[in-house]
């Protein structure tokens, strides 16, 4: 009579095989066997299977050494070579035993009942058990440290990632830059969640001139300010800025230059000359809205600084009144400062793909980003000019659709999404019963058909605008407001 199961392992076998086929051990030859022995083996399944199920629960145990005498289905003891079978039978590893049970070589008239014991419990091995306590953890973290964002009644959105909130410092105190300058904080000039500005004097220079005002700009050491800092060294240089205003013909681009930088305790600075008031402390002290030839001078001068920018690789993607300084000398000169969330678009030349929800989306001023930044794409060229359009409808009438509901991003992206399809829609509502801006309206209905990596015409844009603010009047050179 052949094997059915191996006598070192108890795998179930075929006929014919020399060699288990899951513990590798010899199969023994049944001339060399005595008859007892080869009965006792056709008769083993049963109790085969009761062992390696017996042995199966018991994880633990590395080998088993001593004798178990086996029984057959009425109940009487084997014999003596049946004891002899038994010991052959189970002094192989338990590792042979339980992968026997796994494939189920034989099947139990009545089932194992489940370990008491949860640890044994097959439903869940030690490692998933590891990673399922692991989530339930990240959740509840991210439950704790992560709040809904909040946004501020000016429409800024507050951070939830890394918003490293600064305390003011005493006035007095000095910071030394990277090349050793000191410098001395004097009166704090504005104050935002995340960013602090002072007046500075260097150490030791008379503060006899405009040219020796600065100021600095403060914040946490691994805030945005490392993200301006990084623009400003790579793309803003004072020698590519000076190029390009030659390359073009400019006689002013509103590109800041930073003089100094460093790091002071827990926080990160910033120091440029004094670029004069913000625009938004403008609209704040002096007038809610500007007039349209304010409005045209100020897009030339910002168009200026974002072509720039642009040709450098990179967007601004948070533009806003707050990051708009109008100069005190002769109050015509306009720079772009905040560069916190400056992206890349265009590394090497090669522009990024389009793909929502690769940043964190909502980043900067919800009532002028552009609808790229509130779906968490990258911003790019057109993003920009997006927001410069929002922020000149703005200023020209004091009014947009979505800011009633700027406590919501989704809600102002929606609005957005809209009205760039709709651009007579945007300005009948903003302009109400006023005349409307024909060049404004041209240059949004422009810059909202714009393709994601299309480069804008930007001498084209610059062209329309330059022949309205000279049909009313006005040129680049004469003063603006803060004055």
């Amino acid at each position: 009579m052949p094997l059915h199961f191996c006598p070192h392992c108890g795998s179930k076998l075929q006929p014919g095989f020399r060699f288990c086929p899951c513990c590798g051990e010899k199969l023994p030859s049944l001339l060399d066997l005595p008859e007892s022995t080869n009965t006792e083996l056709s008769e083993a399944p049963d109790a085969v299977c009761k062992l390696s199920t017996q042995v199966g629960l018991m994880s633990t145990a590395p080998v088993l050494t001593q004798d178990i005498s086996l029984t057959d289905a009425s109940g009487d003891p084997s014999s003596s070579s049946s004891s002899s079978s038994s010991s052959a039978l189970i002094r192989s590893p338990i590792k042979s035993t339980r992968r026997a049970t796994g494939r189920k070589t034989c099947s139990l008239s009545t089932p194992p009942k489940p370990a008491a014991n949860k640890d044994q419990n097959p439903v869940a091995s030690p490692q998933k058990r590891k990673a399922s306590r692991e989530v339930k953890e990240e959740e509840e973290q991210k439950k704790v440290f992560s709040p809904p964002p909040q946004t501020s009644p000016s429409g800024k959105a507050k951070r939830t990632k890394r918003a490293c909130a600064v305390e003011p410092v005493q006035e007095g105190q000095e910071f030394c830059d990277q090349s050793g300058k000191k410098w001395r904080l004097g009166k704090l000039l504005n104050q935002t969640d995340v960013e602090l500005t002072y007046e500075v004097q260097q150490v030791g220079v008379r503060s006899s001139s405009n040219d020796s005002k600065h100021i600095m700009r403060l914040g946490a050491k691994d805030g945005q300010l490392f993200n301006e800092q990084n623009f400003l060294q790579r793309a803003a240089k004072p020698a590519a800025v000076e190029k390009w205003m030659k390359k073009l013909g400019l006689n002013f681009l509103g590109i800041p230059s930073c003089v100094g930088f460093g790091l002071h305790e827990t926080y990160r600075f910033l120091i440029f000359p004094d670029m004069g008031c913000t625009l938004q402390s403008v609209l704040d002290t002096q007038r809610e809205s500007l007039s349209e030839r304010e409005v045209l001078q100020l897009a030339l001068r910002l168009l200026d600084a974002l072509e720039f920018i642009h040709e450098n690789e990179y967007v601004h993607a948070d533009i806003h009144a707050g990051n708009v300084y109008i100069s005190a000398r002769g109050h015509s000169q306009v720079f772009l400062s905040g560069f916190g969330h400056a992206f890349r678009f265009c590394p090497g030349g090669k522009h990024v793909e389009y793909r929502e929800g690769g940043r964190t989306p909502h980043q900067g001023n919800l009532t002028f980003i552009s609808v790229d930044s509130h779906k968490g794409a990258g911003p790019s060229r057109r993003s920009d000019l997006q927001s410069l359009g929002f922020c000149l409808l703005f200023w020209l009438t004091g009014a947009l659709p979505w800011s009633p509901v700027t406590q919501s991003g989704s809600a102002v992206s929606a609005q957005k999404d809209r009205y760039m399809a709709d651009i007579p829609g945007l300005m009948s509502y903003c302009f109400k019963k006023k005349k409307v801006s024909g060049a404004l309206q041209s240059y949004l209905s422009q810059v909202m058909s714009l393709h994601y990596t299309e480069k804008p015409n930007y001498s084209e844009l610059k062209r329309e605008l330059s022949e309205a603010l000279q049909e009313l009047g006005g040129t680049l050179g004469e003063p603006l407001i803060c004055r």
